[in-house]
């Protein structure tokens, strides 16, 4: 397509991949330095993530319009800016109430740079061929947390959190602005003129809400979000499930890291399964599969490698997750206009996914087990994926 620029592709993989390490996965890793440092409890840090996602989801709204009418290159490089401010203003951050609205930034930040808006250029740039670019950017942007999260701990170890931060803000400008500035694009070659007619504008505007509003889409929008919810709920919190059950610490470690492993596969399979099947039949199967992993970790005692090769399944099934929330909108809807109605389909997705690993542990102790929550989540994922077939 005339809008893709050379190496855009790679330039957005390589700033994805410094963006979800910096402003996302670098908090859980400094979680227990800054909690020593400040007497902040662990739960009073990590809500600063989830506030930060949530204000992600609601701010993507804007960021969607945005992107259809301006292009990529403003917005996401000034939310690579944001981010280098949210870092900086983490670092300075002299009580908790500064600390979260370092953090609000960051979900600004997020809203601009994470992968909805990479998966709306990708869109836009490939076209009926975006399956496997969207496929190498997922697979990519999962390295995140491999790369930097041990240099994010080797930083604070050496220097503290604070400095790191700082550290941190300028390794994110340093990457992600000149990429974001010089590989995007300026301006769609087919942006509506500025000089556009007011009846244009409404026309195009009531196209997206007839779309948005539709009963398919809001359906749509709530399974895919209840999916995401139930699928983070239990694998976010797979170490104590395991270990409720007997297994050791370090087993249980092993399986969450191998869960991780699982998504790599379900998003590499995700092109073959993609051809194969229908938008509607995909998301079936995707959950389907879903509800059983996490139904059988939940219930399955032993031995130690099925329940680690579940772990698996149900890694992969977030992978293929992941895709699914990348192109359900354009498979059903068409790439014109996807920016807006993609973002409208991520929001509602963001927010439960930020609450989905304090919900957990909550809900764990409601029932009295991590055994009955997982159990819980298998029977809503059942749910979603009845629902799936109206899709």
């Amino acid at each position: 397509m005339t809008d893709r620029p050379r190496g855009g592709l790679a330039a957005l993989c390589i700033a994805q991949v410094a963006s979800w390490g910096l402003l996302y996965y670098s908090l859980p890793v400094a979680v227990p330095r800054i909690a020593d440092d400040t007497g902040w409890s662990h739960t009073t840090i990590t809500a600063a993530l989830t506030i930060g996602l949530l204000v992600s989801a609601v701010a993507g709204l804007r960021v969607g319009k945005l992107l259809d009418a301006t292009g990529p290159r403003r917005l996401m490089t000034g939310g690579s800016l944001a981010g280098v401010l949210a870092l900086l203003l983490v670092a300075w951050s002299p009580n908790v109430f500064w600390f979260y609205v370092a953090w609000l930034v960051a979900g600004l930040a997020q809203s601009a740079v994470l992968y909805p808006p990479a998966f709306a250029v990708i869109t836009r740039w490939y076209g009926p061929q975006r399956v496997s670019p969207l496929t190498i950017l997922a697979l990519v942007g999962g390295l995140a947390s491999t790369i930097f999260a041990p240099i994010v701990a080797y930083l604070i170890e050496q220097f503290g959190w604070r400095t790191s931060y700082v550290i941190m803000a300028i390794i994110l400008g340093v990457i992600t602005v000149p990429l974001h500035m010089v590989f995007l694009n300026g301006q769609w070659s087919d942006a509506p003129d500025a000089k556009a007619s007011p009846q244009d504008r409404v026309e195009n505007t009531s196209a997206v809400r007839a779309i948005t509003r539709s009963p398919r889409f809001i359906l749509l929008t709530t399974v895919m979000s209840l999916a995401a919810f139930a699928l983070f709920a239990v694998t976010i919190n797979i170490v104590p499930l395991v270990m409720e059950r007997g297994m050791a610490y370090s087993t249980a470690a092993i399986a969450l890291g191998l869960l991780g492993a699982g998504q790599v596969v379900g998003r590499l399979g995700y092109g073959t399964l993609s051809r194969k099947t229908t938008p509607r039949q995909r998301t079936i199967l995707i959950y389907g599969a879903g509800a059983i992993s996490l139904a059988a970790l939940a219930v399955v005692p032993e031995p130690a490698w099925l329940i680690i090769s579940l772990a698996v399944c149900a890694g992969a099934a977030r992978g293929c997750h992941t895709l699914l929330q990348a192109t359900a909108a354009s498979d059903r809807w068409g790439t014109k206009n996807f920016a807006q109605i993609n973002a409208t389909l991520n929001a509602p997705i963001t927010a439960l996914s930020a609450l989905a690993p304090v919900t957990g542990p909550a809900l764990a102790a409601a029932f009295g087990s991590y055994t009955l929550m997982g159990m819980t989540m298998a029977g809503l994922l059942v749910l979603v994926t009845v629902a799936s077939a109206k899709t």
